[in-house]
């Protein structure tokens, strides 16, 4: 583990460029809680009042956007100020910001409905004792709000070390390494989360796992075995997906894995065509032999030939994991309502994955309508010109460049009834 440590970079950077048929040769199949009053407090259907009062609560006493307010909403909702003021005044009591305030918020919205005497304030007295400075305690915690829901001193003591010395790098990589790891149930984790910032994991993905009670970064031998296969793998571990193929490949078994490749090899895909695909998609060795059946038998029925599945699914490995429904759905509005072919899907798989009520039936319909009217020519732009932009762009493409206003008007309102 520990040469693993000193040379990880390199072994990113050489095996980079391996290709993944030398890997399938030579190796094996893949060779917090509040206090109980808080909790109680805590519900997440309050009623439509309730979040009402919370969307117009954190657009007054924290400025937030009205859209970013009613997202967090869906997260936490509360009837009164009496509970969310006393945490804000707590936190700005202790040096917060407004501006940190509303990212703590915004990261972990359910911190308005804890406890401020009995739950928060007991934790930042804590983290003051041990000689936080005022700024650093704000620093930290607001960019992992999360340890305010830890319990427990020394967990919180412990992660809130590894925050700071990670955050602040205040000592070099040879002190870091050479540290003693706290003894206990966190020993392994700090351990391994040790490794994964000398492999060069950023802050942004390292934080996520050290708050997560998840599979990936606890045991020793286990996520040791794990982690130099999904380095071996090539996978970087600055990328999001270094850190689903570690939650794969630390769940499953090596028989398991070696069972599910078997499963594509039965249904036409060759071994060397699964590892591209898990490159691109880790989940995508999670769904049962079932599950991959019937998403076969789903395509084919709409009309795709095997050999369009396969290119679809290389594109776009999250098809596996598209329910049946929607995926009729979304072909039949595609291709019978709106005419486009079904090799447009294939090359543009993407579409499937989008909203078909906020995205593709809302553009269908205004593509429909202007073509109705010969606004935009008699055949059908191309798909990915259609859903594969920002709606900003969509409009401003075939809604607001009109100098009709009462036709901008009509197209928008169709846009939106939809």
């Amino acid at each position: 583990m520990y040469s693993l440590i000193r040379h990880g970079r390199s072994l990113v950077e050489l095996q980079k460029w391996r290709h993944l048929r030398v890997l399938v040769q030579k190796a094996s199949p893949l060779s917090n809680s509040f206090s109980s009053a808080s909790a109680a407090r805590l519900s997440p259907r309050v009623g439509r009042k309730g979040k009402s009062f919370t969307v117009s609560y954190l657009v007054d006493s924290l400025g937030l956007p009205k859209k970013l307010a009613e997202s967090v909403s869906r997260k936490v909702s509360f009837e009164d100020k009496d509970n969310p003021d006393s945490v804000l005044n707590l936190l700005r009591s202790h040096g917060f910001t407004d501006s940190q305030i509303s990212t703590i918020v915004t990261d972990y919205p359910q911190l308005l409905v804890a406890d401020a005497e009995k739950s928060l304030a007991p934790k930042l007295q804590f983290l003051q004792s041990r000689g936080a400075s005022s700024s650093e305690l704000t620093e930290i915690v607001s960019t992992v709000p999360k340890i305010l829901g830890k319990r427990g001193n020394k967990t919180i003591s412990v992660f809130y070390d590894f925050i700071k010395e990670t955050l602040l790098d205040k000592s070099s990589k040879s002190e870091k390494s050479c540290q003693p790891f706290p003894q206990g149930n966190l020993e392994n984790k700090i351990r391994n989360l040790s490794v994964l910032r000398e492999l060069g994991m950023p802050h942004k993905l390292l934080f996520p796992l050290l708050i997560s009670c998840d599979v990936p970064v606890f045991g020793k031998e286990k996520f040791e075995e794990s982690l130099k296969k999904v380095v071996e793998m090539g996978f970087d571990p600055s990328t999001s997906k270094f850190v689903e193929a570690l939650c794969v490949v630390q769940r499953l078994s090596d028989k398991t894995i070696e069972d599910k490749v078997n499963a594509y090899k039965r249904l036409g895909f060759d071994v060397e065509y699964v590892w591209t695909v898990f490159k691109r998609w880790p989940n995508f060795l999670t769904h049962s032999e079932k599950k991959i059946l019937n998403t076969i038998e789903t395509f084919l029925g709409l009309g795709f030939s095997r050999d369009e599945f396969s290119v679809l699914i290389k594109r776009f490995p999250q098809g596996i994991g598209l329910s049946a429904e929607m995926v009729k759905k979304k072909t039949e509005f595609l291709v019978k309502k709106m005419n486009w072919p079904l090799k447009a899907l294939v090359s543009n798989p993407a579409v499937l994955g989008y909203s078909l009520e906020k995205r593709t039936v809302p553009r269908g319909n205004v593509v429909q309508a202007l073509i109705s009217k010969g606004l935009i020519g008699s055949e059908l732009p191309s798909i990915s010109r259609v859903f594969v932009c920002t709606d900003q762009v969509f409009l401003n493409r075939y809604v607001k460049r009109h100098e009709d206003k009462q036709l901008e008007t009509e197209l928008m309102a169709i846009y939106r009834a939809s």
